[in-house]
């Protein structure tokens, strides 16, 4: 079985094209980066009856996503690179909707491409009790849910201890995306996340798109001006306008290809 190992600013997944019937099952085994390939689980590519292509997101614990802004991007540099396509201009079937794509092509490859991510929807602000500390929320949804806390400088590492904690606090029963924010200035911050699903990652690309969109409903960035995000694995350009209507700009690259023996 073949498989393509591709990364968004580090966060790195194994992609196939075609469905697989065990996809949960090979995601834990082949994302441990011990006895496994190594990654933050796998990704799907397929046709789709309502958009030129379909992903599927299988995190490190099997647990299947509804959307991975990195990930998204990995898949149109795989069907472009791989003649798939030769638009530059695709649609994607996520389980979080239809996200449309525009690639940037150098040297015939794709380097980077802009996803048209749809709207961020941002909730009122959580308290909640984690070890002891009083911690406060804000909840966004991106197609799939994250809690996003801003801190002060220092305090990104709040990752390692309350990460997990959050993931799988009582308020969030199906689990949560959870972003530590740094607000640098109004169009720069830092932000450290853990995944729901597969832990601390090298970035996260809806995680950007919420932590963004609730800068600006906290009045700490501005609607309808790029935003610059750093991750641990690099930096991401999110532009949100009025209608917190999401903008992601990032680059997306192949590590290596990979064949497995499954059995």
């Amino acid at each position: 079985m073949n498989f393509t190992k591709m990364h968004g600013l580090g966060n790195d997944y194994l992609y196939h094209f075609g469905e697989l019937e065990n996809a949960e099952e090979l995601a834990i085994k082949l994302s441990d980066r011990h006895f496994g390939i190594g990654s933050d689980g796998i990704i799907t590519i397929s046709e789709s009856e309502i958009a030129d292509f379909r992903m599927r997101i299988y995190n490190a614990d099997g647990s299947e996503a509804m959307m991975c802004g990195n990930g998204i991007r990995c898949v149109g540099k795989y069907v472009y690179d791989k003649g798939y396509t030769k638009q530059t201009e695709l649609t994607v079937e996520t389980k979080s909707g239809v996200k449309r794509l525009h690639l940037e092509i150098a040297d015939q490859k794709v380097v980077r491409a802009k996803v048209e991510m749809g709207t961020a929807v941002v909730e009122e602000k959580k308290q909640l009790e984690v070890q002891g500390e009083t911690v406060v929320c804000r909840p966004v949804s991106m197609g799939n849910p994250h809690a996003v806390i801003f801190v002060k400088h220092g305090e990104l590492d709040k990752v390692y201890t309350l990460g997990k904690r959050i993931e799988n606090h009582e308020e969030f029963p199906g689990g949560v995306n959870v972003e530590f924010v740094e607000v640098i200035d109004t169009d720069h911050l830092r932000m450290r996340v853990w995944e729901r699903g597969s832990g601390i990652t090298m970035a996260c690309g809806t995680g950007a798109c919420a932590s963004t969109a609730a800068a600006i409903a906290d009045g700490l960035c501005r609607a309808n001006v790029p935003v610059q995000v750093e991750l641990d694995g690099g930096s991401l350009e999110i532009t949100i306008d009025d209608r917190y209507q999401v903008q992601m700009i990032g680059p997306a690259q192949t590590i290596c290809e990979c064949e497995v023996a499954v059995g």
